[in-house]
This record gives C-alpha cells, sequence and structure tokens, in this order.
C-alpha cells in the first residue's frame, strides 16, 4: 500500500513517562496522606486512588494534556494538569457522596490529598519545563531553520520563534525568489537571505535542520516545486498554509484511504472528549438538581398559583447538528408560542405574568433544562439554544449562525457570562453572541466549561436584558 500521504500529528517522545509520573503521584500522594496520619491504607483509599487515576486520565486524553508543550506558556501548562484533578476530585466526592460512605475517609486525609497532588503535578512539570528550556539556551536539542517566502506567514511565524527562545528553533532568515521591489524587508525579525536557490544549497550542506515554506495557497505549484527540491535534503520539511482565512472551528487532519483531508468546521468532541463531557454534564447537573430541589418546588407552586396553565413550557429548539429537541422551562408568560413565529420577549412585555418577570430576570425559569441536561438533550455549558423560528430568521443574515450548533446547545455559555443574554433586538447582538458562541467551540477545554460555569454564578444568572 501506498504511505506516501501519511500524516501524523506531533506528540510528545515522553507522554508514556508522563503518564506513569502522574499516576504515580495521585496514588503515593494518598497512600502518604494516609499511612502519615491514620496509620494505615484501607481498601476504600485504594478504591478512592484508582477512582481519581481513571478520572484524571480521560480527562488528561480529552485536553490532550500529553500532547508536546514545547512552544506552550506556563500558564497553559499549569492550568492543563489543574484542570484534570478538579474534574477527577469531583468524580471522587460524587460517589462518596453517593455511595454515602463518606464515613470511611478522613476529611485530614482527603483534604490533604486534594491540596498535595495538584502542587505536585504542577511542580514536577515546571522543573522538567526549566531543565529544558536551561537546556536549550547551553545549546542542547536546538534546531538551525529557514523560512521560505517572505509572506505575513512567514513574518508571524518568525516572530513567535524569536519571542519565545524557548522553543529552541535558530532561524537563519528568509528566502525568496520574487524581485527585490516586490518584497517588504524593513523591519524583518530576522534578514533577507537571498533567493531559494541559495536556501536550497546551504541545506544541501546539512546545516539546516527545518525548512518551513510559508507561501500563499495560490502558488500551489511553486509550493510543489519547493518540496520536490527540499526533498533532495535531510531537512523536515514543514508547509505553513494560510488557513487562518477560513477562521477554523476545531480543525482537525483525518484522511481518506491514503488522501490526507483536513476539516474546516468540525466538532471539540471525539473519542475521550464526548465521554469526559458527558461524564462532567452528568455530574455537575445531578448535584445541582439535589441542591436546588426545593427552589424547584417553590418555582413550581409559584408559576402554578400565578397564572392558569401548565408548570413546565417545552419549547421546540435546534438542538446537536441541529435537530430539533424539546427545551424544558418553568412557565414565565400567559402564551406559549412555539410554531412558525415566535415573538422574543421585551421590556414591559405584557405576555408575562408578574412572577414570571421576577424568574426570567434571575434565570430560575431555566432550571428545568437540568433535567434536560441528564436526558442528553443539552449540556451545562454550550450555546444557548433559539426557538426554531429565530433559528430560520438568524441563519439567513448571521454569517456562520449554523455552525453554533457543532456542540450540544448549553444551559449557560460564553455568550452569557459576555453579557449578551436575554434580547437580541439588533442584528449586532445576535452577531456578538454567535461570535462569543464559535470562540466556545473553537477554544474548548475542560477548563473553560468550569471556568464559565464559575463565572455564571456571578455574571450569568441576572441581566438588564433579561425580560
Amino acid at each position: 500500500m501506498d504511505k506516501s500521504h501519511g500524516i501524523k500529528t506531533h506528540g510528545t517522545e515522553f507522554a508514556l513517562l508522563y503518564r506513569s509520573t502522574d499516576i504515580l503521584v495521585i496514588f503515593s500522594t494518598l497512600m502518604f496522606c494516609a499511612q502519615a496520619y491514620i496509620g494505615s491504607i484501607h481498601t476504600s483509599v485504594l478504591a478512592a486512588a484508582l477512582l481519581a487515576i481513571v478520572a484524571f486520565m480521560l480527562t488528561a486524553e480529552s485536553v490532550a494534556l500529553y500532547r508536546s508543550w514545547r512552544t506552550a506558556s506556563i500558564r497553559e501548562q499549569v492550568l492543563a494538569p489543574l484542570t484534570c484533578w478538579i474534574a477527577a476530585l469531583v468524580v471522587v466526592v460524587f460517589w462518596v457522596f453517593f455511595s454515602k460512605a463518606s464515613d470511611q475517609y478522613s476529611r485530614v486525609v482527603m483534604g490533604s490529598w486534594a491540596i498535595a497532588t495538584p502542587t505536585l503535578l504542577i511542580c514536577w512539570r515546571l522543573i522538567v519545563r526549566q531543565l529544558l528550556i536551561r537546556a536549550r539556551k547551553m545549546g542542547f536539542n536546538r534546531r538551525r531553520a529557514i523560512i521560505v517566502g517572505v509572506t505575513d506567514n512567514g513574518i508571524r511565524l518568525a516572530k513567535e520563534s524569536k519571542n519565545n527562545p524557548e522553543f529552541g528553533i535558530d532561524l537563519v532568515g528568509f528566502y525568496d525568489d520574487r524581485d527585490l521591489s516586490r518584497l517588504e524587508l524593513s523591519d524583518l525579525p530576522v534578514p533577507y537571505k537571498g533567493t531559494i536557490e541559495q536556501g536550497l544549497k546551504l541545506t544541501k550542506k546539512h546545516v539546516i535542520d527545518h525548512v518551513y515554506i510559508a507561501m500563499p495557497m495560490r502558488a500551489d505549484e511553486r509550493i510543489a516545486l519547493y518540496l520536490k527540491q527540499f526533498s533532495d535534503t535531510t531537512a523536515n520539511t514543514y508547509v505553513i498554509p494560510e488557513f487562518f482565512v477560513y477562521n477554523l472551528i476545531q480543525s482537525r487532519l483525518s484522511s481518506i484511504g491514503t488522501i490526507p483531508t483536513l476539516s474546516v468546521h468540525d466538532t471539540p468532541f471525539y473519542g475521550f472528549n464526548i465521554w469526559s463531557k458527558r461524564l462532567q454534564d452528568i455530574i455537575v447537573s445531578s448535584l445541582i438538581i439535589l441542591f436546588i430541589s426545593p427552589v424547584l418546588l417553590a418555582v413550581a407552586i409559584g408559576v402554578k398559583l400565578s397564572s392558569p396553565g401548565p408548570i413546565i413550557f417545552k419549547q421546540k429548539r435546534y438542538g446537536l447538528d441541529g435537530r430539533q429537541i424539546k427545551v424544558w422551562k418553568f412557565r414565565s408568560m400567559s402564551t406559549m408560542d412555539n410554531g412558525s413565529t415566535v415573538k422574543q420577549a421585551t421590556k414591559n412585555d405584557p405576555r408575562v405574568t408578574k412572577f414570571g418577570a421576577f424568574i426570567r430576570r434571575t434565570s430560575l425559569d431555566e432550571l428545568p433544562q437540568f433535567f434536560n441536561v441528564l436526558q442528553g438533550r443539552m449540556s451545562i455549558v454550550g450555546p444557548r439554544p433559539h426557538a426554531v423560528a429565530h433559528n430560520e430568521q438568524y441563519r439567513a443574515i448571521v454569517d456562520r449562525y449554523m455552525l453554533r450548533h457543532k456542540v450540544k446547545p448549553g444551559i449557560t455559555g460564553l455568550a452569557q457570562i459576555s453579557g449578551y443574554r436575554g434580547e437580541t433586538d439588533t442584528i449586532e447582538k445576535m452577531e456578538k453572541r454567535v461570535e462569543c458562541d464559535l470562540e466556545y467551540i473553537q477554544s474548548w477545554s475542560t477548563y473553560l466549561d468550569l471556568k464559565i460555569i464559575f463565572l455564571t454564578i456571578f455574571k450569568g444568572f441576572v441581566g438588564k436584558t433579561a425580560y
């Protein structure tokens, strides 16, 4: 079989070592805490450690914890394991609570474990990071590189490399065949060295490790020529495409047979990500329903006493992949629009009951949607679902509107904590909401979900435009 089109994505050569170290840290820290405080290790402690390890590993896969962190910031490298540990801790707390086994665990032991483990997980990573950076500064594990093409893309690449010496890439310069009058050579991050033929001759001397071809996509014939020419060298050759012009949404490398493909608009939920997100939804929604059950009962009574009609209003909305779902809400109006025409609530809307106005302002009308999350129709975090009539209206006038349906709709989302909640009486407001939704899909992570949930407590429940 022809393997000439095989494409692999970069990971880290030390992924197995990193996984083993994390498992050892989680397990040994709990064993140490139990032995130090209690003097023995019970079966229940072992069970908690194993459960935490499984939950941590599943979350780690969903956030790509074991990818290469060579070009990542310290903030990213700290937040990633911290997010995984918080998710694992939530699973353990959930299991202990619902198994009614809390009396088998020492609060001191579990509390010490909860604090010491993420500290160690982060510290050993930062130590390794500093050792690698120091090694590169001393000249170890560095790579000499050239950039083919004085383009915006190439200049961005050069600036990134120059501003981050810890990447270990030493750029020799730019090479380009175009006439010098057509090139913007002033203020380049690294100097212009000459023609591509000169760059090729230098590379053939085995002094260049990486060649970055940063040509515009319309120059496909020249790119093919350069790839053929540099195949006569031992340098690793990379094509830096201008895919940023397409506003990629969770792009993903895949293939059909031996033909590589790159998705432009895709969902972030594949493989472990699906299970991680679903597990998060089940755990969080179950805990919330348990804690707010008195509030649910009180609001239900208030709705029933405030006006005639059902307590729960079920409205048709678009869910994952644009499929229709029924979203539950506490009824807040005297009418229940659910057809081809649905008028958004406005300020002093006569359809809204007095009690309905209160629960809409405080988002109490949205609480039944936690049951939708348990049903699998919705997620805790995601783009807010709109009425079908509104979807059909806005998809025709708001660019990339339907891409927000690449994930399940959520009870809260990035748009809600960013202030785009409630009535969208102008196209600009809906565009801003969609912009936030697409940003969420593009940059999804478990950490981002937890951050949105946390900020919703302070920003997402009330709003001036929620009528």
